[in-house]
C-alpha cells in the first residue's frame, strides 16, 4: 500500500542535533512542511555525501519553511559521534534522528529486515502530516537534493493552488497546468 496521502503513524525517538539530543515525534513534522531522508547507517561509504549534499542545500529548504530529518537505524549517540567526526556529517544543521527500534524505517516501508538497516527513501510530508511524495531505492545509488528540492516547491505550489498540476520537468515559475476535459489528449 502507498503511503502517499496517508497521515505520519505515531512514533518518538532522540536525534542529534545542533550539539543537543532533541526529540522527534509526529508532533515535531506538524506545523511545517518536513523533508525525512532515510539512510541505511550512520559510518557508512555514501552516506556522508547525502548529508552534506543536504547541508549545502539546508539554506533553500529553511526558506522555503521545511525542516530536514537524516533517518538511520542507528542511535542519536552514534550520529553525535558521526557529527563530531566526519568533516561532510559535521556541517550538518539538522536532525540527525536515530531509529534504533526501526519503527519509522518500518513505518515509512524502508527497512530491511535481514541487514537491520534502511533503504534510501526520501518522503515529503506537509504541515499536517500528510506524506505528499516518496522515492525509495536501492542502497548504492545516492540521491541530489536539488530534486527534492524541485518536488518540495511542486508539493509546495499544488497545495496552495487547488485544481492546478505541476507538469514534467515543472521547476518554480514555469507553467502549470488546469486539467480539464479540454486538455484530455490535446498535450
Amino acid at each position: 500500500m502507498s503511503l502517499i496521502n496517508t497521515q505520519v503513524v505515531p512514533f518518538k525517538t532522540t536525534a542529534f542535533h545542533n550539539g543537543k539530543f532533541v526529540p522527534v515525534s509526529d508532533e515535531s513534522l506538524k506545523g511545517k512542511w518536513s523533508v525525512l531522508i532515510f539512510m541505511p547507517a550512520a559510518f557508512t561509504f555514501n552516506c556522508p555525501t547525502e548529508v552534506e549534499d543536504a547541508a549545502e542545500n539546508y539554506a533553500e529548504f529553511q526558506k522555503l519553511g521545511a525542516e530536514v530529518y537524516i533517518v538511520t537505524t542507528d542511535t542519536h549517540f552514534s550520529h553525535k559521534v558521526w557529527h563530531e567526526t566526519s568533516a561532510a556529517v559535521g556541517k550538518a544543521k539538522f536532525p540527525l534522528v536515530g531509529d534504533p527500534t526501526h519503527t519509522l524505517t518500518n513505518a515509512f516501508g524502508v527497512h530491511i529486515p535481514e541487514e537491520g538497516l534502511a533503504l534510501r527513501g526520501t518522503f515529503i510530508v506537509n504541515p499536517e502530516g500528510v506524506v505528499k511524495t516518496a522515492e525509495i531505492h536501492s542502497n548504492e545509488i545516492a540521491r541530489d537534493v536539488k530534486e527534492t528540492l524541485r518536488k518540495l516547491k511542486a508539493a509546495q505550489y499544488t497545495a496552495a493552488h487547488p485544481g492546478e498540476v505541476c507538469p514534467a520537468k515543472w521547476n518554480e515559475g514555469a507553467k502549470t497546468l488546469k486539467p480539464s476535459l479540454d486538455l484530455v489528449g490535446k498535450i
